[in-house]
Order: structure tokens, then sequence, then C-alpha cells
């Protein structure tokens, strides 16, 4: 088991194909909402359904910083850490990062008709 945990929702396709994804290229342990301990409920935001999280054992990242983080620990694409590093110089990258997760995020219906999973791991 992974010190590290990616936090997603288990009722959406999408976001169970970028679970999978994250299982297959990561050593980050999956953990569904429905699956949250009390411990790992209580170190996320209250309305933590509205996206995903990655959580480590000081930091908790949400939206579409998770899924940096995420990117970043499969290194997709290659060099992300430096790449991603290198954008958090820039004043408006933070805004622009959480604008792209949130208009992925608000779409997912439609972008779970081209990918989509129905479980994790299989």
């Amino acid at each position: 088991m992974s010190d590290e945990a990616f936090v997603y929702d288990d009722d959406c396709g999408f976001c169970m194909w970028w679970a999978d994804y994250f299982a297959d290229r990561t050593a980050l342990e999956m953990v569904a909402f429905s699956e949250l301990s009390d411990d790992r409920l209580e170190r996320l935001p209250n309305d933590y359904e509205e996206c995903s999280h990655l959580l480590t054992d000081e930091e908790v990242f949400s939206c579409g910083a998770a899924i940096e983080q995420a990117l970043a620990r499969a290194d997709v694409p290659p060099g992300a850490g430096d790449l991603f590093g290198f954008l958090r110089q820039f004043e408006d990258y933070e805004r622009l990062r959480e604008e792209l997760y949130r208009a992925g995020a608000d779409r997912r219906d439609v972008l779970g008709q081209f990918v989509s999973a129905e479980s994790v791991g299989d």
C-alpha cells in the first residue's frame, strides 16, 4: 500500500478511467469516494465530492492540483515534474490549471462517451 492516495468519484466512468490510468502508471493507492475511511475523509474539504484529490502524508491536493500531482508521478508528459515546476513560476498558471480542470469536470458526462471505465484495476 502506498503512503499516497488518489481519491476519485467511483460513480463517474470518466473519473474511474483516470484512476485506472494513474493506477497503471504510479504507485498511488486508488481510493474511491465510497471507500473513504473516516481518517481520510477528515482530511478532505467539506465539498470533497466536487473533484478528485491526492493525499500525501503532509498535504492534500484537490481538483487541478491533484491531477497535476498525479500526472507528475506518472511522468506524463515525460519530464512532467520539471514542466509543472516551470509553469508554477507564472502568475496565471494556477488559475488556468483549475479552469481547465473545471471545464473537464463539468463535461465528464460527454467526455465519458470517449473514455470511461466500469471499475478500477481490472
